[in-house]
């Protein structure tokens, strides 16, 4: 679905609101436009780099809600393409390829952290966020854990 009127029969929205829409996720850089009719002019709406890196997000997002708010079952489900088997997205590590989750991982400060970010969570490079001292009161920041 890339046209207005795919976007607009799907959604049922009034025209106003679904061109507002699509000019906001033109504007954050999740969409660009392209025109595929001069007179009238119409275009496509298609996925930026920005935007397709959003997808497992997306994703991991529908899998979180079918796990913990959808008591009498998923609506949506992500399947295999080749199977048609539903599966459950996972993130993982690119270098080994294992699932991202306690205690093998942590957030650290990055590059660009301000002092009070790095105070929080350490420099990359730190030592096991176990052994890591924290503030008096401060919890452990919360990993990324695999979505089931």
């Amino acid at each position: 679905m890339t046209r207005f009127d795919e976007f607009q029969n799907s959604l049922g929205i009034a025209p106003n609101m679904l061109t507002r829409r699509l000019n906001s996720l033109v504007d954050a850089g999740l969409l660009e436009r392209r025109r595929y009719s001069e007179h009238p002019p119409r275009h496509d709406y298609v996925p930026t780099m920005r935007g397709r890196d959003l997808l497992p997000v997306i994703i991991a997002l529908l899998a979180w809600g079918n796990k913990h708010f959808a008591p009498e079952g998923p609506s949506v489900v992500l399947i295999n393409r080749k199977t048609g088997a539903a599966v459950d997205p996972i993130l993982s590590d690119p270098a080994t390829g294992r699932p991202v989750e306690e205690p093998d991982y942590t957030l650290a400060a990055g590059p660009a952290a301000g002092p009070r970010t790095r105070q929080r969570y350490g420099a990359i490079g730190d030592t096991a966020s176990s052994t890591r001292k924290r503030a008096p009161g401060r919890r452990r920041p919360a990993s990324t854990a695999r979505t089931r």
